[in-house]
């Protein structure tokens, strides 16, 4: 009989033999325009509103759409993805085996030449479907977003509604369908659901672009309900407590260098904690990044610096995350082969009450090797080795992952 960390490590090495086997089977050579092999497009603005689609030649889903005659109004499109994930850990560290991904729809509606809606929808399936009374369901659904925008001119947009925060480059960038991105999954730090960040934000957005000399400067202002008492989650039912949440955002991307992005922003906002607790504590949030945002290569970097302090008066705490990640599409094979490497950590300030009440997974040190297979433009299958110690002096965990995504 095998010793369990001896079982466990086959079952990775089979898991990763299964999915080389796989890519291998499916190389045979396809015409594909899929992530990353041509343009990306979008609003021209890196924004939590309408930016981003990820890196394909398909169409923006968050793209304001030409002007269509006067009786062409409203005029919809949706686009959907969805994913199927296989995994094997030494340590159960979350689901194993097969699991479904989130069932995405992301909508764009002109209402008129200026006027553009941007809606998001998903469906994740429940660990406790089919308990309690009533039963509960096999899906959660979701609003992630709902945006109304003007666009007055490219200085100037207004929009109102729910938004990815545009604190993150990766969350505002690679919205709710894993195709979009290169990996089978965000970093951990702004991970759906976490509660380090707060992931999505209830407001209102000013934003614009000036050229500043071939600098081409963007900026995002905003306004709107901060974390709700369940820290996790938005403010939609109405902000938790008297002040309301604030961020400032801008980022270049000059003429010279095409391709480079390079920014920071600040939040601004007072969380009050889940009864009974119902202490308030400031919080400030300070992130920076820069990105080559190509194929060959893509380089991305992010780090955040979360302060948290009692409203009263208290200790200052500081928590720290970051992460960087590298990938190149190979130019043979018809570009369909793209490895990829990503380093992370997330340091939570041990001292941090409001993460004393609502933990947060410390993350000492992440590594994920893997290379993403486009089979089609519409389809690609990824394949990872995951490292990560959670804890200093803890035993490491380590495991395979296999996921084919697709959009439609």
């Amino acid at each position: 009989m095998l010793l369990p960390h001896v079982t466990a490590r086959v079952a990775t090495i089979k898991a990763a033999t299964i999915g080389v086997a796989l890519c291998v089977f499916l190389a045979a050579p396809v015409v594909s325009f899929a992530q990353g092999t041509g343009t990306t497009t979008g609003t021209g603005t890196a924004t939590g509103t309408g930016q981003g689609t990820g890196p394909g030649t398909m169409p923006g889903h968050d793209t304001a759409q030409q002007p269509a005659a006067p009786d062409e109004y409203p005029r919809l499109k949706i686009t959907g993805f969805a994913d199927l994930t296989f995994n094997t850990t030494k340590y159960v560290d979350g689901p194993r085996g097969f699991n479904e991904g989130q069932f995405v729809l992301h909508m764009a509606s002109a209402l008129s030449p200026r006027v553009t809606f941007f809606g998001e929808l998903s469906f994740t399936p429940r660990s406790d479907a089919g308990t309690g009374s009533p039963p509960a369901t096999g899906f959660n659904a979701e609003v992630e977003r709902m945006i109304l925008r003007l666009d007055h001119s490219d200085r100037l947009k207004v929009s109102v509604g729910r938004y990815h925060t545009p604190i993150s480059w990766w969350n505002t960038y690679f919205h709710h369908g894993s195709w979009l991105q290169t990996s089978i999954s965000r970093p951990e730090m702004v991970q759906f659901g976490t509660r380090l960040m707060p992931i999505h934000f209830v407001g209102a957005l000013a934003e614009g672009t000036v050229p500043a000399g071939g600098m081409n400067l963007t900026y995002q202002g905003g306004v709107g309900n901060g974390r709700s008492s369940v820290i996790s989650r938005a403010g939609d039912p109405g902000d938790s407590n008297g002040t309301r949440a604030y961020l400032i955002n801008a980022f270049l991307k000059p003429d010279a260098a095409y391709g480079l992005q390079a920014g920071g922003a600040y939040y601004h906002d007072l969380i009050t904690l889940a009864a009974p607790d119902g202490r308030d504590f400031k919080e400030r949030i300070y992130s920076g990044y820069a990105v080559w945002n190509k194929e060959d290569p893509e380089i991305i970097a992010e780090f955040s610096a979360i302060r948290h302090e009692q409203d009263i008066g208290g200790p200052v705490t500081w928590t720290y995350a970051y992460y960087f990640q590298a990938g190149y599409r190979l130019p043979q094979f018809n570009r369909l082969w793209k490895p990829y490497y990503r380093y992370e950590h997330i340091g939570v300030n041990p001292l941090d009450a409001v993460y004393l009440v609502n933990p947060v997974n410390n993350l000492q040190e992440g590594n994920t090797l893997g290379v993403r297979y486009d089979m089609s433009a519409f389809a690609a299958l990824k394949v990872e080795y995951r490292n990560y110690l959670r804890v200093e002096g803890q035993p490491r965990n380590y495991g395979g992952f296999l996921q084919v995504c697709f959009t439609f």
